[in-house]
C-alpha cells in the first residue's frame, strides 16, 4: 500500500471513508447507511477500521524507531494510550451531555436510552467510576477502550510480527480462540459493558500490523496462485454477499460482532484481498487524488471518530422520523449528506489548526 516511508493515501483514504461510514451507521434515519458493507457482508466498518487502526499503528511504530530509538518508539505508544484514554473520557462525556439535553429538552427518546443518560441521572458517582475504569461504556465511545489496550500493546505485537510473522499470528489466533474465557475471566463478557471483546478484535488489528511489517511480495501477487486466490475471494464475497442478502435477513446476535465471529473474520479476508488487489492497480490511489477531502478525514481519525458522534446524535435528532417511502429517502438522505459535509469540515478545520500551530504540514508521518 505504500512504500516503507511516509504515509499511505490508500490507507488515509480508507480510513476516511470508514470514519464517515461509522458517522452515517449511527444515524438511526440514514439511507446511505442502508447501502454500506454491513447492509451485504457479514462483518462491517468495524472491521476494517480495526485493521487500519493496526496497520497505521505499525507504520508510526516503525517510523519512530528508525528515526529515534526503541524508546521513543515505545515512550510514543505510551503517550498514545493516554491520549486514546481521554478522548474515550471526553467522547463518554459529549455522549451523556447529549442524552441529557435531549431529555431535559423531551426529544428523541430512544437516542436518550441509547447514551446511557436514565442510569447515569440515577447513580452519577457510581456509573462515573465504571465508565473511568472502563466497565461501563457510554453508546458511541465503546470501540476506543480496546484501542487503549491495543496502543500498550503495540510496542510488544510490532517487533514479535517483525521477527516472526508466524509467531505473531499464531499467539493471536489463540488469544482469538480463547477470547470468551478470557473476557469472562475479566467479567467483559457482557454486551452491555463491553460491546467488543479486545481479547477477540485483537485478531483483525494483529492483521493490519502483519500487513504492515510483513506485507506480501509483489512476486506472490504476481503468480498463477494469487491470480487463483483472487478468483476464490471474489466467488466468497459475492457468496457472503447473497447470504447476507437473502438468507441471514434478521439482525444477527450482539454476541457474534462482539467476540468477532469466524465468519465475520473470513468474509473480511475475501474483502481485504480483493480491495488489496485494487490498491496494487493504483485505483485507490488515483480515487483518492480526487478527494482529499476524505483522505485529511483519515488523517485526522481520532478527532473526527470524536466529534462523528456529536454529529450522529444532532443529524438524527433534527432529522424527522414521520416520513415513509420516497419522502422518507430523501430526508434521510439529506440528513446524510449534513452529517458527510460536518465531518468533512471538522477534518478540515482540525488539520489547518495544527498546521498553524506545528508551522508545517499536518499530514507527517505519523498516524491520528
Amino acid at each position: 500500500m505504500e512504500s516503507r516511508r511516509g504515509r499511505s493515501i490508500e490507507v488515509d483514504f480508507f480510513r476516511g471513508i470508514v470514519l464517515i461510514v461509522i458517522v452515517l451507521d449511527h444515524i438511526p434515519g440514514s439511507t446511505l447507511s442502508h447501502l454500506m458493507l454491513h447492509a451485504y457482508a457479514l462483518c462491517d466498518s468495524a472491521e476494517v477500521f480495526v485493521f487500519l487502526g493496526g496497520y497505521a499503528s505499525a507504520a508510526a511504530y516503525t517510523a519512530v524507531l528508525a528515526n529515534r530509538g526503541e524508546h521513543a518508539a515505545k515512550m510514543r505508544f505510551v503517550k498514545r494510550c493516554w491520549e486514546i484514554y481521554r478522548a474515550y473520557l471526553f467522547t463518554a462525556v459529549l455522549t451523556l451531555a447529549s442524552g441529557a439535553l435531549l431529555a431535559l429538552l423531551n426529544l428523541n427518546r430512544p437516542m436518550v436510552d441509547l447514551t446511557g443518560w436514565p442510569p447515569f441521572a440515577v447513580q452519577p458517582l457510581r456509573q462515573a467510576f465504571d465508565i473511568a475504569l472502563l466497565r461501563r461504556q457510554p453508546y458511541l465511545s465503546s470501540v476506543l477502550p480496546m484501542y487503549v489496550i491495543f496502543a500498550l500493546c503495540v510496542p510488544f505485537a510490532v517487533p514479535l510480527a517483525r521477527r516472526s510473522s508466524w509467531m505473531a499470528l499464531g499467539l493471536s489466533v489463540a488469544i482469538w480462540a480463547l477470547a470468551r474465557p478470557l473476557a469472562v475471566l475479566f467479567s467483559i463478557d457482557d454486551v452491555a459493558d463491553w460491546a467488543f471483546n479486545p481479547f477477540a478484535w485483537q485478531l483483525m488489528f494483529v492483521f493490519g500490523i502483519l500487513c504492515r511489517v510483513q506485507p506480501v511480495g509483489e512476486r506472490f501477487h504476481a503468480s498463477r496462485t494469487a491470480r487463483w486466490l483472487t478468483r476464490v475471494a471474489v466467488v466468497a464475497v459475492l457468496a457472503f454477499a447473497f447470504v447476507k442478502l437473502f438468507v441471514l435477513t434478521q439482525p444477527l446476535p450482539g454476541v457474534l460482532k462482539q467476540n468477532l465471529s469466524v465468519d465475520r473474520v473470513i468474509n473480511f479476508l475475501v474483502i481485504a484481498w480483493v480491495a488489496a488487489q485494487f490498491v496494487r492497480m493504483g485505483s485507490i490511489a488515483r480515487l483518492a487524488a480526487r478527494l482529499p477531502a476524505v483522505v485529511t478525514v483519515g488523517r485526522t481519525g481520532l478527532v473526527c471518530f470524536v466529534a462523528g458522534t456529536v454529529v450522529s446524535l444532532v443529524v438524527d435528532t433534527a432529522t424527522p422520523h414521520t416520513f415513509h417511502g420516497l419522502s422518507g429517502v430523501l430526508v434521510g438522505l439529506g440528513g446524510d449528506l449534513v452529517a458527510i459535509g460536518a465531518v468533512l469540515m471538522i477534518a478540515r478545520g482540525w488539520n489547518d489548526w495544527k498546521t498553524q500551530q506545528s508551522g508545517a504540514p499536518a499530514n507527517g508521518a505519523g498516524y491520528g
